[in-house]
């Protein structure tokens, strides 16, 4: 490899990197709210409903982010709008901390979740557009993997801050101080993903547009030159032909995904998407400590299985980084996907038969989380950042990821009262049963995109249209 090659491959991955901060938010203020459930509910004598919205006025958040998000990015670019979720984190993070009453603790965790929506959809479409084809899956992936390590980086926050809320020196202090450390810890567990969202906010200051946005712009210059720091200079200019080429094609504005070529993927993209998030993964996210606790775990020992089900879900993810880009797509989807279905299986039937082994549970949660980790979570964003045409792939990319969020919030919404009305048995069943279609998606309709350009992955849906 050349100066000139590995220069092209550091600057691309710092790109990449930088982007995937977005998921490292989005993981941390999606997860860090496990560890303030209890208190928070018991501070304000929340009632199963009212649990759950204190955790889905997040994923409400989410969905609106992603509805401004699409129309945003394809409008004003795509670092404008990464810029912006930056802010909504760092906005959530202080109020959260400093929050009032209830009312306004759900205010500020609505406009995390504008944050979290925003960054859910242009951080992968950002990576996508400015990734060479050969590497585009593992790099998408790498958002994938920001998003497990945010999730950890939280049950360990969320652990640590719990232990230092009864150390001598806060259990000493009082006022202001006493109350944000010890008595009501929840807000500076809140209030820890400030940190982030500021690094994030300082580091998309050096990061440039997309190509691919600065192309449909007609700034074409611009974005050769961008390109040429990625790719030789050929390439470049063979990828600015390319989307100029299909952008021809492409008359209409964003109803173009609901007509002949493009009705597939955005078939594909809106139900593998509410899928993925249907299928148990955000009830033991969310709401994992309390079900350890239902098993008989101790509070303090169901926050420490948390991190355990962190680092499984942070190393298998490294295997779809690894592997997505020489195994394919729908290789680890379909592998994964079986493994989650078994998986739900028998945590209900351990629940249904009270095999009171907490261990035993945990081990099948894992499972659950590492097929999840290596398939469904990476390969969704991959696919979502793929599939669509370019002249509307920031819209288009945004209503498949609002039918995730709108996934999410209902699995957050309805979590506490299905584990009251089915119990943890019939919750999981019900999880499995939900799932059963993605291997159907899985098996017969998605196709493989490694290795192929945007330009080429648009080309085929064109070409398979035209042969109907």
């Amino acid at each position: 490899m050349t100066v000139s090659d590995q220069s092209k491959k550091n600057y691309v991955n710092t790109l990449a990197i930088i982007a995937s901060l977005g998921g490292f938010l989005f993981g941390y203020d999606t997860a860090v709210i496990s560890g303030t459930i209890n208190f928070v509910a018991s501070q304000f004598s929340l009632d199963a409903v009212s649990t759950g919205w204190y955790v889905s006025s997040a994923l409400v958040g989410c969905i609106t982010g992603v509805a401004m998000a699409g129309i945003l990015s394809d409008k004003y670019g795509r670092k404008k709008v990464l810029i912006l979720s930056a802010l909504f984190f760092g906005v959530s993070a202080v109020g959260c901390t400093f929050a009032i009453g209830f009312t306004d603790l759900v205010i500020f965790r609505f406009i995390g979740g504008l944050g979290i929506g925003v960054a859910s959809m242009v951080s992968p479409l950002y990576i996508s557009e400015l990734s060479p084809a050969h590497k585009r899956g593992r790099l998408v992936a790498l958002y994938q993997f920001a998003i497990t390590i945010g999730i950890l980086c939280s049950y360990f926050s969320n652990a640590y801050l719990l232990k230092l809320s009864h150390s001598e020196f806060f259990m000493h202090t009082t006022g202001k101080l006493y109350q944000i450390m010890v008595s009501e810890v929840w807000r500076i567990m809140l209030g820890t993903s400030a940190i982030p969202a500021i690094l994030f906010l300082i580091l998309l200051q050096i990061v440039p547009e997309s190509p691919r946005w600065l192309t449909i712009q007609n700034k074409e210059s611009e974005a050769l030159t961008i390109l040429q720091k990625i790719v030789s200079i050929e390439e470049a200019s063979k990828e600015i032909t390319d989307i100029k080429s299909n952008l021809s094609r492409e008359a209409g504005g964003f109803s173009l995904v609901f007509k002949g070529s493009f009705r597939l993927p955005m078939l594909i993209g809106i139900s593998l998407s509410f899928l993925t998030q249907i299928s148990g993964i955000n009830a033991i996210i969310y709401y994992g400590p309390g079900i350890l606790e239902s098993a008989g775990l101790p509070i303090a020992d169901a926050l420490g299985s948390q991190v355990v089900i962190g680092l499984v879900n942070v190393l298998f993810t490294l295997i779809a980084i690894w592997k997505i880009d020489q195994i394919g797509r729908r290789p680890l989807l379909i592998i994964g996907v079986i493994g989650i279905l078994s998986s739900l299986v028998i945590i209900g039937a351990l629940f249904y038969f009270n095999i009171n082994n907490t261990y035993l549970l945990l081990t099948f949660i894992l499972l659950f989380i590492a097929c999840f980790a290596f398939s469904y979570g990476p390969v969704i964003w991959v696919l979502l950042s793929e599939i669509f045409p370019a002249k509307i792939r920031g819209q288009a990319m945004a209503l498949a990821t609002f039918a995730l969020w709108i996934g999410t919030a209902l699995v957050a919404q309805l979590t506490p009262l299905l584990l009251e009305k089915l119990h943890p048995a019939g919750t999981f069943w019900l999880f499995a049963l939900v799932t059963t279609p993605a291997l159907y998606l899985s098996f017969k309709i998605i196709p493989e995109t490694k290795g192929k350009s945007l330009e080429e992955i648009e080309q085929y849906w064109i070409t398979k249209n035209a042969k109907k």
